[in-house]
């Protein structure tokens, strides 16, 4: 049966190869499959980073647009903080959700 096998698979370097690419895909905890999921996690991870990036650049924007107008700035905290003046009353609608 051995003389059936061609003699490059039977070689040393061979044998090694195929056992180092068995141990590289299965058994090693940086396996190939490893770092392709790391790889597709660190896209994410970066595309993240961008969306973030973004965000600040608008949140920066919103920001100095605030601060240099005052009826901008009331406008903006009466209807995200529910700011009212002393003589004011505030009523809050909450619209109900399909479904309920």
């Amino acid at each position: 049966m051995w003389s059936r096998i061609p003699k490059f698979f039977k070689s040393f370097y061979f044998l090694v190869s195929l056992s180092f690419l068995i141990w590289m895909i299965f058994f090693d905890p940086n396996d190939f499959i490893s770092q392709y999921q790391m790889r597709g996690k660190l896209k994410d991870l970066e595309d993240g980073k961008l969306y973030y990036q973004e965000k600040i650049v608008e949140v920066e924007q919103e920001r100095e647009a605030l601060l240099k107008d005052d009826k901008k700035l009331e406008r903006f905290a009466r209807e995200n903080y529910l700011m009212k003046k002393p003589s004011e009353d505030v009523y809050v609608i909450v619209e109900k959700k399909e479904g309920q």
